[in-house]
């Protein structure tokens, strides 16, 4: 057996924080959560704030109480993520609201602050993707406080990360003992002050009493039987959700497995989605990619081709031009050496002429 409680069960979590021999644990612990006054003292109210069904029990246990200046907390412990959460939540505080109410004319509406205070073993992103969410009521427009009656403050265990030495705050230990305290050996931070070198001495499984450690192992059962249930359910779903959720959880899948699914997804539909697009995107881009590429590539291809072709056309033009410039030369300087009276044969020798063009040249300058 673990050498001490779970918090996480029923019995556990009402002996840390439900218990008025041990409510100085709870009162150093609000007084950390909450900043906007300090708790002296607090008085446990009735469990109306409980759960309605038995079955929840496993799930769901609170804390109910109201401070020495007058403000109502509830301090909830949640194993599971149910629908409608947030509106739950909701309704819990609003009740705690209306039951303030009281008979006779005399009453103007005044009411007393309530916080709620939920632990969540388990991430909700519609709360959001930090530890802690603080919730209150106000201005819209220009986001300053509108009401200080309402406060709703969500710990969202699994996305708290600190270490034992990075815990730097009582808050942070808090957590930190919550958290891990079924697996601790020791508990930490006992020489850091009272409270918590008391909390480790009433959170070892040895200083409960046989009663007290029949009724926890019932409860730890409970809890554990629980997390069995929701793990067993996880599993079978994914295995039947696979084959039913292709349609139905195509629309409801969206929002909760973009964060899940863009990590895994992205990794095995690479290596799928590769051999299956080049396939695919191949023969579907060489036609498209004609069409576009013969648009783009004229144009730039004009540009282009334009300055390559006036520099090789100069080139080209050059040799050819000089060729063509010699013959023509040698051609009218024979013309001039016969209207001079050269013979033929003498005009072939010194313009390098054929005998037969001196003699077309001749004919040509008598006609």
């Amino acid at each position: 057996m673990a050498t001490f409680i779970n918090p996480f069960t029923d019995v556990g979590f009402k002996r840390i924080f439900g218990q008025e021999i041990n409510k100085d644990l709870l009162i150093d612990f609000l007084n950390n959560v909450i900043d906007e006054f300090t708790i002296i003292d607090v008085s446990f109210l009735d469990k109306e704030q409980l759960p309605d069904y038995n079955e929840q029990r496993s799930l769901i246990y609170d804390v109910y109480c109201r401070t020495d200046s007058g403000q109502y907390i509830i301090v909830e412990m949640q194993n599971r993520s149910q629908p409608f959460f947030k509106d739950r939540s909701l309704f819990y505080i609003s009740k705690s609201i209306t039951r303030q109410a009281r008979r006779g004319s005399d009453w103007m509406y005044e009411i007393h602050a309530v916080y709620l205070i939920a632990f969540l073993n388990f991430h909700l992103p519609e709360i959001s993707n930090e530890f802690r969410t603080d919730v209150g009521l106000t201005n819209l427009k220009t986001h300053e406080l509108f009401s200080d009656k309402m406060r709703l403050i969500y710990l969202q265990l699994p996305l708290f990360n600190e270490e034992e030495h990075s815990c730097d705050t009582d808050f942070k230990c808090w957590i930190y003992l919550l958290k891990n305290m079924e697996t601790l050996q020791r508990l930490p931070f006992a020489a850091r002050s009272a409270v918590f070198d008391r909390l480790s001495k009433i959170a070892e499984v040895r200083s409960l009493t046989k009663e007290e450690q029949v009724q926890y192992e019932a409860s730890l059962r409970n809890y554990r039987d629980t997390i069995a249930v929701m793990t067993g359910q996880f599993n079978s779903g994914i295995i039947k959700g696979r084959e039913e959720g292709i349609a139905q959880g195509r629309e409801e899948g969206i929002v909760q497995g973009r964060e899940e699914g863009i990590a895994q997804g992205r990794e095995e539909g690479i290596a799928q989605g590769r051999e299956e697009g080049l396939a695919q995107g191949r023969e579907e881009g060489i036609a498209q990619g004609r069409e576009e590429g013969i648009a783009q590539g004229r144009e730039e291809g004009i540009a282009q081709g334009r300055e390559e072709g006036i520099a090789q056309g100069r080139e080209e033009g050059i040799a050819q031009g000089r060729e063509e410039g010699i013959a023509q030369g040698r051609e009218e300087i024979a013309a001039k050496m016969l209207a001079a009276g050269l013979d033929i044969d003498a005009v072939a020798q010194y313009t390098g002429l054929a005998k037969e063009k001196v003699q077309m040249l001749s004919k040509h300058g008598n006609s």
